[in-house]
């Protein structure tokens, strides 16, 4: 359970309309935080915030292209007045899955502005007030697509990749100022994204882990950073690691093809 002492009273969710987002947001409402949600789809954004508030939250929503250019103005505009002590930044989708000579240059820069440029924004506006006042956290959503490169998410695991080391610098500046900062590695989730891109989840010996346990993992290890991998995929991180890259890399697109049906 989250330290509404430390962490409340407010929690911004960026991508807080379904799948993890969703159970991070209905998990802090169980807990007593009050919530901004963020995301896309109104449906599914507001179906979320109902049961938010009825479990006791107070609830603002705002549904918000996060590659927009605007969208930090829009969510800042949105809290002010607010003190937000948690931001969980879980927006970071592979929107655009196309080899880079094969894509759009305009698509992979979404994926861009979705995983960094909205992502550092809003961090850079939170961030002070939190080290201000000494206490806060900062979680970022990461993924091991940023271990490795892979022909369909080139520009999918680079971002990840700079979201990782972004939290490891941020967590080494903030630590002795009160304020907790975690890089959550997620694995292959069963969430609502990754069924629509079609992921193959019965694959013999894949783990894939439950939306519900992902965010439970993450809140529970807030101030274990800066970065946590979700269990079950240790092996793969440790392998990753390889100076061996051309091998390792053939190999992940290989799996990775399977996995989403290329």
């Amino acid at each position: 359970m989250p330290d509404l002492a430390k962490y409340g009273p407010w929690a911004l969710i960026a991508g807080g309309s379904e799948g993890v987002g969703a159970e991070f947001a209905t998990q802090l409402a169980d807990d007593g935080f009050n919530l901004v949600l963020l995301a896309r789809k109104q449906g599914p954004l507001e179906e979320t915030a109902a049961a938010c508030r009825e479990r006791g939250a107070e609830v603002r929503t705002l549904s918000v292209d996060l590659t927009s250019p605007t969208a930090v103005a829009q969510v800042v505009e949105l809290t002010e007045g607010l003190e937000v002590g948690l931001l969980v930044y879980n927006a970071g989708a592979n929107s655009y899955g196309h080899p880079f000579t094969r894509g759009e240059l305009s698509g992979h820069q979404g994926v861009v502005d979705l995983n960094i440029t909205t992502m550092l924004g809003l961090v850079h506006h939170y961030a002070q007030p939190m080290k201000d006042r000494g206490r806060g956290g900062i979680l970022l959503v990461g993924s091991l697509a940023g271990y490795v490169g892979a022909s369909h998410e080139a520009i999918y695991g680079a971002v990840k990749a700079f979201g990782r080391i972004f939290a490891e610098g941020l967590w080494v500046e903030l630590r002795d100022h009160g304020v907790d900062v975690l890089e959550l590695v997620l694995g292959v989730t069963r969430t609502p994204a990754m069924q629509r891109a079609g992921l193959n989840f019965d694959i013999p010996g894949l783990v894939v882990s439950e939306p519900a346990d992902v965010a439970r993992e993450g809140l529970a290890h807030l101030a274990d950073g800066p970065v946590h991998v979700i269990p079950g995929n240790e092996k793969i991180v440790e392998m990753r690691g390889t100076s061996d890259r051309a091998t390792l890399v053939a190999k992940t697109d290989e799996r990775l093809k399977k996995l989403v049906g290329h």
